[in-house]
């Protein structure tokens, strides 16, 4: 599939998850910058790869819209995991893939055997793929570790890559479904951990191996719905980091009317792109574990700069650049951003806090700021007042404010006096909010 009508549908999926399917056709439409009939298009091809993907679940009868609306908030799995494996092969590619796997899994065979299995198994409605068609799929699968060479001989034979599943006895195939199955749910990237967990659910249901039944040790609340759709774009860009590559991007910034701009084939019917095109040294890539967002810092237009991956769309690679360059590049951007909260890049200034204990038992909250504080110190503690006083160097307050203001009545600002000020003034709105009536 397109990488373009990937973005869409990206674009699609992440405002109807936090609309809850509250948009209209039309709506969707103006936010997109798309006409209506391609909004009903996408939500064809959307309900078709959904129903493939939940094909057997109790609620895969309901309508997308209903599905994100009262069956995804309540869920422990991520539904919108099913965008990518509807999207990772194109719709050929998605038949002749599996016949390839199903026919190495019986022996190992070369390039013209699979092509003659192939074209014997296809549908006839389908136009049957030729020897460059296989050696391509061939390689795709190779490369991501799916199948491997059986021998050096000539010519090429291939067999499946299971050594590993075949060599785990089922207690240790358990026990590392839950290893992928705590890691996936906790740590980030995690979308190739929830598609190695479901490679694994299904081998393990199919075998009558005892405990196969019993996988669901633990269970999961999935909070950020739109992490999982910006992972699109996190290993191109990784890719881009390692090869020293620059790319190229339409970018949509969260206070744009729009978060999307199709592109246009056909000259008769070219349009101007809406959106900033941008031309990035990719250099650094940081996760906000406090609002579940992903950022891209790079180098561009002469100086550092810094997007939100949910607004990019239309990525590709361009050239590359010496060692010598990029190793600069990190050097300013880690000097820039060394005592950035998150990826603030603004001037440093020190903040002086003082905590509070609220009871007389353990000091959760000293304990929070020792884990959460990075690099800020605990520089003096007072017994009398159950207090302690924190100190921390940071670019702006912008990105360290809200973790403060997440103490309440546990933190108040010492330093520096706007700071102090700011929050005054919106605690006080905040009582506001309270009086009676």
């Amino acid at each position: 599939m397109a990488r373009e009508s990937f973005d869409k549908e990206i674009q699609f999926l992440r405002m109807l998850v936090l609309t809850s399917g509250a948009y209209t056709r039309s709506q969707l439409a103006d936010r997109l910058g798309v006409s209506i009939p391609t909004v009903d298009k996408t939500i064809r091809n959307l309900k078709e790869a959904a129903g493939a993907a939940m094909a057997g679940a109790g609620d895969a009868g309901l309508d997308l819209a209903d599905q994100l609306r009262y069956s995804y908030h309540g869920a422990a799995d991520p539904m919108l995991l099913f965008l990518f494996r509807a999207k990772s092969v194109k719709a050929s590619e998605s038949v002749r893939i599996p016949l390839l796997l199903g026919a190495l899994k019986e022996s190992s065979l070369t390039v013209m055997e699979l092509l003659d299995f192939c074209c014997a198994a296809l549908p006839a409605d389908l136009a049957a793929p030729d020897e460059k068609t296989i050696r391509s799929d061939l390689k795709y699968l190779e490369e991501v570790g799916v199948i491997c060479k059986a021998g050096s001989g000539r010519p090429s034979r291939y067999r499946l890559n299971d050594d590993l599943i075949r060599e785990l006895s089922a207690e240790e195939l358990l026990d590392l479904y839950d290893f992928v199955d705590i890691m996936a749910n906790t740590q980030i990237p995690s979308v190739q951990g929830y598609l190695l967990r479901e490679g694994l659910q299904k081998h393990l249901s199919r075998s009558a191996e005892p405990g196969a039944g019993e996988l669901a040790s633990f269970g999961y609340k999935y909070h950020y719905y739109s992490r999982i759709l910006d992972e699109a774009h996190l290993f191109p860009i990784l890719s881009a980091i390692r090869e020293r590559r620059r790319i190229s991007f339409l970018y949509f910034s969260p206070k744009t009317e729009k978060s999307y701009s199709s592109r246009n084939t056909n000259p008769l019917f070219e349009k101007e792109a809406q959106g900033r095109k941008n031309h990035v040294l990719p250099l650094k890539v940081v996760y906000d574990h406090q609002y579940g967002r992903w950022y891209l810092l790079g180098w561009g237009k002469g100086s550092l700069i810094k997007f939100r991956l949910e607004g990019i769309i239309g990525m590709d690679s361009e050239e590359a650049v010496s060692e010598d360059e990029m190793s600069m590049k990190i050097i300013q951007l880690e000097d820039a951003i060394r005592y950035s909260w998150l990826i603030d890049t603004g001037r440093p200034i020190k903040v002086r806090a003082r905590f509070f204990n609220p009871g007389a038992g353990f000091n959760f909250v000293r304990e929070r700021v020792l884990l959460q504080g990075q690099w800020g110190e605990i520089v003096e503690e007072e017994q009398e007042s159950n207090s302690f006083l924190y100190e921390i160097v940071v670019n702006g307050i912008t990105e360290i404010k809200p973790w403060l203001r997440s103490f309440g009545s546990s933190c108040e600002i010492v330093e520096p006096r706007h700071l102090r000020a700011q929050m005054i003034q919106e605690w006080k709105e905040i009582a506001s909010y309270y009086e009676s009536v």
